[in-house]
C-alpha cells in the first residue's frame, strides 16, 4: 500500500484507516447480532458502566478523546435512550452522565457478542494481533511520558542548524544514485538505455573512467547526486544532477553544480557542458547562474531523447 511506504510521516493516516475498518467491522457484528448500540458508543457506555456517573471531562480524559468529541458523543447516546443528563449529587453546579435502563439493559446484553469479538479478532489477526495490542500499549505509555509534538519539533530545532555538505563517490551510496535519478526521470520522461547503463555501474561508466559521482548529504541523510563523467580528451559532461523533491530550498542542488566544477577544474578539464530538457525550467535557470551558456539547439550527436537543451560552461 502506498501509505506503508511513507512510514512514520503517515502514520495518522494508517490509524485512521485501520480504525474505520475496525469501527466498520464491529458495527456490521452489532446490526447482525441485534445490538441496540455502535462501535463509536462503546468506550463511553463502557466506562459509565464500570466506572459510574461521571463528568464529561473525567470519560474524556479516561478514554483519551477530546471534551468536545465526548459531548457529541453524549448528545447522540441522550437521544438514543441510552444515558442521561443528570445533576451531579456531590456538586450542584455541575451535571454528569449515567446510564439509563435502557442502557444497562442493551450492555447486558452483550457478553456474548464482546467475546466473539475478542475471540473473531484474534483468529483473523493471528499473533500480529497480540502484538498491536502491546505495540498499542507501549506507545501510549511513551506519548504520557513524552508527548510527540515537543518532540518533533525538538528535532526540528536540530535540523534547522544542520548544512547541506557533499561528499565524493562511496560504494556504500551507490543504491541512492540510481534511487535519486529515478524519481525525477519516471516522473518527467523514461530511462533510457544511456541512463541505465550509467546509473547501475557508476564505478565503471564513471568512476573507473576518469570521472567522479557526488552526493548532497544533510543530517545523515543522501538528498542529492550529480554526476561527472569523462568523455575523453579533457572533455567532461556534467549529469544525473538530482535533488529529492522533500529537500529542495535546501541549496543542495547549487553545492553538487560548484563540487562537480571544482573537480572538472582540479582535472584540467577544456570543456564542460550539460544536456537537459526545457520543461526543467528551475535546473536550466540554476545551471545559467553558474556559468553555463544556452547553445543554440541541441547537442550534435547527444545522448538523450528527451534533451532539447544544449550548455556549456564559460564561468571564470
Amino acid at each position: 500500500m502506498y501509505l506503508s511506504s511513507l512510514r512514520e510521516l503517515a502514520l495518522g493516516s494508517r490509524l485512521k484507516a485501520l480504525s474505520d475498518h475496525f469501527y466498520q467491522a464491529v458495527d456490521e457484528v452489532y446490526r447482525a447480532c441485534g445490538a441496540g448500540i455502535e462501535s463509536r458508543w462503546f468506550p463511553v457506555l463502557r466506562f459509565l458502566r464500570d466506572v459510574g456517573p461521571s463528568t464529561v471531562t473525567d470519560v474524556a480524559l479516561a478514554i483519551g478523546q477530546t471534551h468536545s468529541a465526548v459531548s457529541q458523543l453524549a448528545d447522540r447516546l441522550v437521544d438514543a435512550g441510552m444515558v442521561v443528563r443528570q445533576r451531579d449529587p456531590q456538586d450542584g453546579r455541575r451535571s454528569v452522565l449515567a446510564l439509563t435502563d435502557a442502557g444497562e439493559r442493551a450492555l447486558g446484553a452483550l457478553g456474548p457478542v464482546w467475546l466473539s469479538i475478542r475471540r473473531g479478532m484474534a483468529e483473523s489477526l493471528g499473533p500480529r494481533g497480540a502484538e498491536m495490542l502491546d505495540a498499542i500499549d507501549a506507545c501510549e505509555r511513551a506519548l504520557a511520558e513524552r508527548p510527540v509534538v515537543p518532540a518533533i519539533l525538538a528535532k526540528h530545532a536540530e535540523l534547522v542548524r544542520e548544512n547541506v555538505r557533499v561528499v565524493p563517490y562511496d560504494p556504500s551510496l551507490r543504491e541512492h544514485f540510481l534511487r535519486l535519478n529515478r524519481q525525477w526521470l519516471e516522473r518527467y520522461f523514461r530511462i533510457e538505455d544511456v541512463d541505465r547503463a550509467v546509473l547501475t555501474d557508476p564505478e565503471g561508466m564513471i568512476v573507473g573512467a576518469g570521472g567522479q559521482v557526488f552526493f548532497a548529504l544533510y543530517a545523515g541523510e543522501v538528498v542529492g547526486t550529480c554526476a561527472l563523467i569523462h568523455e575523453g580528451e579533457g572533455v567532461y559532461e556534467l549529469t544525473k544532477m538530482a535533488v529529492d523533491e522533500n529537500y529542495r530550498g535546501l541549496g543542495a542542488g547549487r553545492k553538487l553544480l560548484d563540487a562537480a566544477i571544482g573537480e572538472y577544474r582540479r582535472l584540467g578539464g577544456g570543456t564542460l557542458f550539460l544536456e537537459s530538457n526545457s520543461r526543467l525550467t528551475r535546473a536550466v535557470g540554476m545551471y545559467g547562474r553558474a556559468g553555463f551558456v544556452m547553445q543554440e539547439g541541441a547537442r550534435p550527436g547527444s545522448h538523450y531523447e528527451r534533451a532539447d537543451v544544449y550548455m556549456v560552461y564559460q564561468g571564470g
